[in-house]
């Protein structure tokens, strides 16, 4: 008898109809994880990345969503999916808007603790291998990690060696306070009136992250954990506000907007400026061969207590089907493993999320060639997570501060008037 394919396939179908004999086994479909992530200039890290995962887990594909053009659009539309049931498996969560996340999906049962899947790896010990406890507490929200930390930014200073050197400093040991740096800054701007001291452009900032290192560097907080209201209504708020004052009338500073400000520093005309690691490629073609080009972490008051804010995003799961969370929390695994933190702060500049990474199998030797870039990886052990307001309208909310530092850098309001509309701006939107 002749066997065709018409011919197994019946034979197949009567001996499945037979009591006692199984359905043959065929392959499984792979699992497909839709992903959003934000920033558009993320694709360069994130596709490739996806490239290498998909290639080692072949029963696992990766589909990215249109990424949101930043942190705040892509929250709003993880909300509205929330409402719609259309949720994306995956997220890359700011770190500043998370807290926000889990309040408004933990109750819907539509974000999934990882803290099964991470004792699965083995509990604490997983975690210590793999990241600082400041780092893994990026993603922890209300005692529960929610979320694994896949980019980290903390402000670093940019510094115009020349400059520096010309006015009496040395490049190689910075002041480590502001009062210092004002000091430094000063002199700068006494060698020609035409050079800024310092660029600290918390004036056109998009977001609060450099307002919040003026705080969290003296030991402060942004809101008080009991009373919810604002938590820099004291000496360091008052602090804060004054620094940013005595940067324009003893630093020299010109209030431009954080683009200009880079432009203004990469043409040799500014000391020194703060900005993201992120910049260092961007800031070093800037300034090519007109001076020699430095970086050194962010000054610190208070030494015990202080810290710097860290900008970036952890990656959540959303999705509550068990196999997509299982290849999720795959995925999520490699993207904080110490190969892809590699190769995130190659591209980038950011600090590694992974304690593995700055090890010799990956970049130790990266960072002796490129010195401008460890500097952020010097603060992993001083990363404070990067603070949010209750209510839900932190953006609004930095809006308003914007405006009035602005004011008070400009000397139309004086410090201790600035903080008390801040104070009473603030309370009064988390209520």
């Amino acid at each position: 008898m002749k066997l065709n394919r018409r011919t197994v396939i019946s034979g197949l179908v009567a001996a499945m109809a037979l009591p006692g004999i199984a359905a043959p086994a065929f392959a499984d479909e792979p699992v497909t994880l839709e992903v959003l992530y934000n920033l558009p200039g993320f694709t360069k890290f994130h596709q490739p990345l996806a490239d290498e995962f998909m290639k080692n887990n072949p029963d696992i594909k990766i589909n990215f969503l249109a990424p949101a053009p930043g942190y705040n659009e892509g929250q709003q539309q993880v909300l509205r999916a929330a409402v719609t049931g259309n949720l994306p498996d995956v997220y890359f969560s700011g770190y500043n808007l998370t807290a926000e996340l889990v309040h408004a999906l933990e109750p819907r049962n539509q974000i999934t603790d990882l803290g099964p899947f991470i004792e699965a790896e083995g509990g604490q010990a997983f975690l210590d291998e793999n990241y600082s406890p400041k780092m893994a507490a990026l993603g922890q929200i209300d005692g529960k990690q929610y979320g694994l930390p896949v980019n980290a930014s903390s402000p670093i200073m940019y510094i115009n060696a020349d400059l520096v050197k010309k006015a009496g400093g040395d490049p190689d040991n910075m002041p480590t306070t502001f009062d210092g740096l004002i000091e430094l800054a000063a002199k700068i701007h006494a060698l020609d009136p035409e050079i800024a001291g310092i660029g600290y452009d918390i004036n056109g900032w998009p977001d609060d992250w450099l307002w919040q290192a003026l705080i969290f560097q003296q030991g402060g907080k942004l809101v008080d954990e009991e009373t919810k209201q604002v938590a820099f209504d004291n000496e360091k708020g008052l602090n804060a506000l004054k620094l940013t004052r005595r940067f324009v009338t003893e630093g020299g500073q010109n209030l431009l907007d954080w683009d200009q400000s880079r432009q203004q520093f990469g043409a040799g005309r500014t000391g020194f400026i703060f900005s993201t690691p992120a910049h260092v490629q961007t800031v070093e073609g800037l300034v090519g061969d007109r001076f020699e080009l430095k970086t050194a972490t962010f000054p610190q008051e208070d030494k015990e207590n202080g810290g710097v804010p860290t900008g970036g995003n952890s990656a959540v799961i959303l999705t509550q089907d068990e196999a997509k969370q299982q290849a999720a929390w795959k995925y999520l695994k490699f993207i904080t493993g110490p190969k892809a933190q590699d190769m995130i702060v190659r591209i980038t500049g950011y600090l590694p999320t992974n304690k593995k990474a700055t090890g010799p199998d990956y970049l130790e030797a990266y960072y002796v060639e490129h010195p401008n870039v460890k500097t952020a990886s010097l603060q992993a052990d001083r990363s404070m997570p990067w603070a949010g307001y209750p209510g839900g309208d932190s953006v609004r909310i930095w809006r308003n501060q914007r405006d009035i530092i602005g004011a008070v850098m400009r000397g139309e309001v004086t410090p201790e008037d600035g903080l008390k509309q801040i104070v009473n701006e603030t309370n009064s939107l988390m209520n």
